[in-house]
């Protein structure tokens, strides 16, 4: 090798040390200290770790294969923790790290005509989120101080509802009845009868069977309710740990909106099937059972959801959440322990009955044991003014058709009161997904308060109805805009519409049977 040569491969080793002992010298090492626990074992939906003693109450815990747990049961030596994705490939010794934060979700308008998961996965095959921001899916409740009365009704287009029942906008009704009453429909219904209302809607299924869910989403899409509709699914083969925190993280989606100053309407469906998945998952975690074998913060568990439902004053945006929580009886027993802490913490209930769904009656909904507590405030004039005497009379009607059935001997003022009840009954009828505008509900109920409905055959009720809702158009502008906005109907205008029911309403008149006659006629044939 020459000098030359020589030189050259010095000097570029002299460069290359130079540059190494610079680089070296601007490194600085740190040690982080980073916990790291063991999976001692692992079982269906829970797991329990030890080496963590730094991990807090309801952290996201980390496992192999991006699997992710809550922290839920922290003792001295171990860790209790709610499994929220596939455990059946972990075993005992993988490692465990901790994340330093709560669960979350993502939030924002993309989420508007989304179908997600609890932890934010897309479900429908439309790519990922593209949402910045995130919630914890646990947040306390809004305090009183920033919170208003109900003053302003949410109309779900039941007939049944928006006149005898109503919910005020952020509201806690309770829906509730026996298996197949048709619970479901009702909060669906009520979803659908937003649109062009200005109220986004969330709908939370927890726990449901995969055709069910796959129905309510066909029903949304065919009537264009993805527009302003988040639905989160968790199916029947979901971990546990995913039925427990879907309403909390669908909450959580419903308070950004609301504190951003909108009105929003959110649908759990159903909480007893959370309440089951939670005592599924504290059993497992040992601990200690109470009535029902539920654990004994099951009160809290729930009222900790519902109290994030409320309206917000004007201080902080007036934005609304009103709830439809959704329970399931058993045999009718409205006083089983889920059903009396839910009816405890909302703000009334609508009972669905099995006997009057078995009869055609649908919404099955039985007026006598719902009731709402604060709704009635925010209700309409127009509203009171034609349904004030309505839920007397159905009542009443119920009484007197329970003695007709017995064989009582009734006179002609009972016989009247229940040919209207039965009119009554069959215009609080309303077929699934097919809402009515307030304007119709109004006409309908004016018609049936003045009578104009007992001199016609219960069989051309339906089509009686329907006449009455096309007369509609053939009022003046005014009177259309006034009984949309649901205002205090005058006397000139009540006088207008009743003259309009009456000529539509002429050819479905009977006139071959006195009303006497013909109520006589159906009790005889109703006893046989």
């Amino acid at each position: 090798m020459t000098p030359r040569v020589d030189n050259n491969l010095k000097q570029s080793y002299q460069h290359l040390f130079e540059h190494l002992e610079q680089s070296r010298q601007r490194v600085q090492p740190s040690f982080v200290l980073q916990e790291i626990g063991t999976v001692k074992s692992v079982s269906a939906g829970i797991a329990i770790v030890h080496g963590l003693p730094s991990a807090g109450f309801e952290e996201l815990l980390r496992f192999p294969g991006d699997i992710y747990g809550i922290a839920f049961n922290i003792d001295e030596q171990e860790i209790g923790v709610i499994m929220l994705g596939d455990y059946s490939q972990l075993n005992a010794g993988d490692e465990v790290k901790r994340t330093g934060r709560v669960v979350d979700i993502p939030v924002g308008a993309d989420l508007i005509g989304r179908v997600i998961d609890p932890l934010g996965r897309t479900l429908d095959g439309k790519g990922k989120l593209t949402c910045k921001q995130r919630m914890a899916i646990e947040r306390p409740a809004p305090e009183i101080m920033t919170r208003s009365p109900v003053t302003e009704p949410l109309q779900t287009g039941l007939k049944v509802l928006d006149a005898l029942i109503p919910i005020g906008k952020g509201q806690r009704e309770l829906i509730m009845g026996d298996r197949q009453t048709g619970k479901t429909s009702i909060a669906i219904d009520a979803i659908l009868n937003q649109k062009d209302k200005n109220v986004l809607c969330v709908y939370c299924a927890i726990g449901q069977k995969s055709a069910s869910v796959a129905k309510i989403l066909a029903t949304l899409k065919h009537h264009n309710a993805f527009e302003y509709t988040v639905v989160m699914v968790t199916e029947g083969n979901d971990p546990p740990g995913l039925d427990y925190i879907a309403p909390y993280a669908a909450t959580s989606i419903g308070e950004y909106f609301m504190e951003q100053g909108k009105d929003v309407l959110i649908v759990y469906d159903d909480l007893t099937q959370h309440a089951r998945s939670y005592r599924e998952l504290s059993l497992l975690l040992r601990r200690p059972p109470g009535r029902e074998a539920f654990p004994g913060d099951i009160f809290y568990l729930h009222s900790r959801l519902l109290e994030r439902s409320t309206h917000l004053n004007e201080a902080h945006g007036g934005g609304s959440m009103t709830a439809l929580p959704i329970i399931e009886t058993e045999e009718q027993n409205m006083s089983a322990y889920i059903p009396t802490n839910l009816i405890s913490i909302t703000d009334g209930q609508i009972y669905l009955s099995p006997s009057l769904f078995s009869l055609g009656i649908l919404p099955a909904v039985d007026v006598g044991k719902s009731v709402s507590r604060v709704g009635g405030k925010a209700q309409r004039s127009a509203y009171r003014k034609v349904s004030g005497a309505l839920k007397l009379a159905y009542a009443q009607f119920e009484e007197l058709e329970t003695f007709a059935r017995f064989g009582a001997r009734l006179d002609a003022s009972s016989l009247q009161s229940i040919e209207h009840g039965q009119r009554i009954r069959s215009c609080l009828k309303q077929a699934e997904s097919s809402p009515q505008s307030v304007a119709a509900q109004i006409v309908i109920l004016l018609a049936l308060t003045n009578g104009l409905f007992d001199s016609i055959d219960l069989a051309a009720m339906d089509s009686a109805q329907s006449a009455a809702i096309e007369g509609l158009t053939s009022l003046p502008q005014s009177i259309i805009e006034k009984l949309e906005q649901a205002e205090t109907i005058e006397e000139h205008d009540k006088h207008i519409i009743l003259d309009m029911l009456s000529q539509t309403l002429k050819p479905f008149t009977e006139s071959t049977l006195r009303t006497g006659d013909k109520a006589q006629f159906m009790v005889e044939e109703a006893n046989g």
